[in-house]
């Protein structure tokens, strides 16, 4: 047999589609441990904070604990400048000759159908990870899963030259990685880069007064989970989730940003939450200024909404004042998305305004207006 495109060709020359999206039970980013049973898992890895520190974000007790702004990450402060504390996007270790290497991992089941789409969505959502952290991805490494007794090695092939692709569009190597006999398909990438130690964003030093910038429109977890049901595709859904962060990252750093994360599988809604409790701030959300993908509210309210997004929702709302936003506008803020934009903590030209940040208010990272 041999394989064209996404499907399987015999040697009775009839094709059999094959929809990826049916080997796996969640898709993309919307397949992660919910944000809070993670962070009960990596709450007793953390450091005990040091005589007269208030606890780290992951180790507060409940609503309206944070950290104090500026804190300093705990464990080795010298060299390892952002690890575990606050859910960052990747770990930054001080090299001391005044570079940083950032280090993340990222991998997932398929979120398309199409095999090399489904790498180069992968790729360039592991990259975001360096590119959220200000910095320039250097070497990726495969992180391939594949059920090996039912799909063919051929269609792997797909996913990673698709990812192969993205990385080559970055500028950054390949070379090589893991892969194992898995019962789900699942692909990803280690990504290793480098950062300048000064000029690092971070999700802990938003600060008030400064405007909230979001690069990609939401609505990919929604248009995600009905192409999965359905098997519609939305070329426009893929070209987002495709598209690299490096212009964006670029961007923030010219326009003297420090803080920003990327927008992945905890929604908006959820990363948000994250920078405001880190930062010690309240974000307030002007709904009517997020830019959201051609379909994606039509789907939303045909009920294609997965079960990632509504987790989201679940663990932000003891902290969000909703205001008189309804259900449909509060699950769309909170959609999960793969390989989504970035936001960042300050005005970026070309991309639009979402809200700003204020002064905390106590139990409520989240307004909405």
């Amino acid at each position: 047999m041999t394989i064209v495109g996404p499907a399987i060709r015999f040697a009775t020359g009839s094709a059999a589609p094959v929809r990826l999206t049916s080997y796996a039970r969640g898709g993309g980013c919307a397949c992660k441990i919910p944000p809070g049973e993670l962070e009960a898992m990596v709450a007793g890895l953390l450091p005990p904070p040091s005589p007269g520190q208030a606890p780290s974000a992951s180790q507060a007790l409940g609503p309206g604990q944070a950290p104090s702004p500026g804190q300093a990450p705990g464990g080795d402060e010298d060299r390892l400048l952002v690890g575990l504390e606050d859910g960052d996007d990747a770990a930054v270790v001080r090299t001391g000759d005044g570079t940083a290497v950032v280090s993340t991992a990222d991998f997932f089941t398929p979120v398309v159908d199409d095999a090399r789409d489904w790498g180069r969505i992968a790729a360039a959502n592991a990259l975001s990870d360096v590119y959220a952290m200000g910095g320039r991805p250097l070497v990726g490494l495969n992180l391939l899963g594949w059920p090996r007794d039912v799909l063919p090695a051929e269609l792997a092939g797909e996913v990673l030259a698709g990812a192969l692709d993205v990385a080559r569009a970055a500028g950054c190597l390949v070379g090589g990685g893991h892969s194992i006999d898995s019962p789900e398909p699942l692909y990803g990438m280690a990504v290793t880069g480098l950062v300048d130690p000064d000029r690092l964003l971070r999700n802990d030093a938003g600060r008030p007064g400064v405007p909230l910038t979001l690069t990609k429109p939401l609505g990919v977890g929604i248009l995600n989970n009905r192409h999965k049901r359905t098997g519609e595709v939305f070329a426009h859904a893929v070209a987002v989730m495709a598209a690299l962060n490096d212009k964006a990252s670029a961007a923030a750093l010219e326009a003297g940003a420090v803080c920003a994360t990327d927008v992945t599988g905890f929604g908006l809604l959820g990363h948000l939450h994250k920078l405001a409790r880190a930062s010690g701030v309240t974000a307030v959300v002007d709904a009517a200024a997020v830019p959201v993908l051609d379909g994606a509210r039509e789907s939303l309210r045909a009920g294609y909404v997965s079960g990632g997004t509504r987790r989201n929702l679940d663990w932000v709302r003891p902290h969000l004042d909703a205001g008189r936003a309804g259900e449909d506008q509060l699950q769309l803020l909170a959609d999960a998305q793969t390989s989504g934009g970035l936001l960042v903590a300050g005005e970026i030209p070309g991309h639009p305004v979402i809200g700003e940040l204020v002064p905390a208010v106590a139990g409520t990272t989240l307004v909405i207006r």
